[in-house]
Formats: structure tokens, C-alpha cells, sequence
């Protein structure tokens, strides 16, 4: 088999292979629940959220998961999906949390900060005056990074 075919087949089983992987990160994130009474889901998880720094409060019961949401940004629609939402009414806060499972962070880096700079966008047009706070999870070494 030429190089160049071999190249392009192994890059497409790495792709395949990372985004296996991401889909069951998120899948066994979206099942956590971290609350004093209530807490359920994959223990070695819950472990590692909780030895994050203000992370637990993203998996509380009152958090959402795969949120869906669109509207308009520069006369242009948008849909995407949050992997977590919590929106605190009393403090009027929304915290929004974007899991991500790569091993570099600075690959895709400047592309997953748009992105959560368009779930702002979208969420200051449904929660006029709330304050957001946007964050991603880097989940190959627990790295909360605040956007």
C-alpha cells in the first residue's frame, strides 16, 4: 500500500478513534449528578470533578445536560448543544461548561472559544442582565479554563 494511502487511513481510524473516545466522555458526564442526597454516576468521575475547584456545582441536580439552543448572531441563525447548563436565577448567573477530551489543548483551541463566545451570545439574548460564565473541561487532565 503507497505511504500516502496508509497516511490518510491511519489518520482517519485516529479521528475515528478521538471522537469514540469524546462521545463516551460526554455520554458518562451527561450522567452525573453531584448534590449532598442525591449524588449518582461513574464514581472515578465524580472523583475527579470534585477535585476541581468549583466544578461540582456544574453536576448539581439543578444543572442541565445537552441543552439545545439557537437564535441569530449577525443575521446569521445558529443552532449548537451545550453539554452543561446552569442557570441561577437568584444570583442571575448562567454557568456554561463545554467538555473537551483532547490531549492538546492548544490544537482546536481558538475554534472551542468561538464556540462557547457564540453560547454567550445566544444565552444573553434569553437571560437579559444575567451575568455568564463560560468554561471548558479539558477531561485528559482536568483542567477547568474559563473563557
Amino acid at each position: 500500500m503507497p505511504n500516502d494511502i496508509k497516511s490518510i487511513l491511519t489518520a482517519n481510524d485516529n479521528v475515528k478513534f478521538a471522537t469514540d473516545v469524546g462521545t463516551r466522555m460526554h455520554a458518562r458526564l451527561g450522567r452525573i449528578v453531584i448534590d449532598a442526597d442525591k449524588t449518582s454516576g461513574d464514581a472515578d468521575l465524580i472523583e475527579k470533578i470534585n477535585s476541581v475547584p468549583g466544578l461540582s456545582r456544574m453536576f448539581s441536580a439543578q444543572s442541565q445536560v445537552e441543552v439545545p439552543i439557537a437564535g441569530t448572531i449577525a443575521h446569521r441563525f445558529v443552532s449548537r448543544r451545550i453539554d452543561r447548563l446552569l442557570v441561577d436565577t437568584e444570583q442571575r448567573v448562567v454557568y456554561v461548561l463545554d467538555y473537551k477530551t483532547d490531549t492538546n489543548h492548544d490544537l482546536f483551541h481558538d475554534a472551542y472559544v468561538a464556540q462557547l463566545r457564540e453560547y454567550g451570545t445566544l444565552l444573553a439574548q434569553m437571560y437579559v442582565g444575567y451575568k455568564i460564565f463560560r468554561y471548558i473541561l479539558w477531561t485528559h487532565d482536568w483542567v477547568l479554563e474559563s473563557v
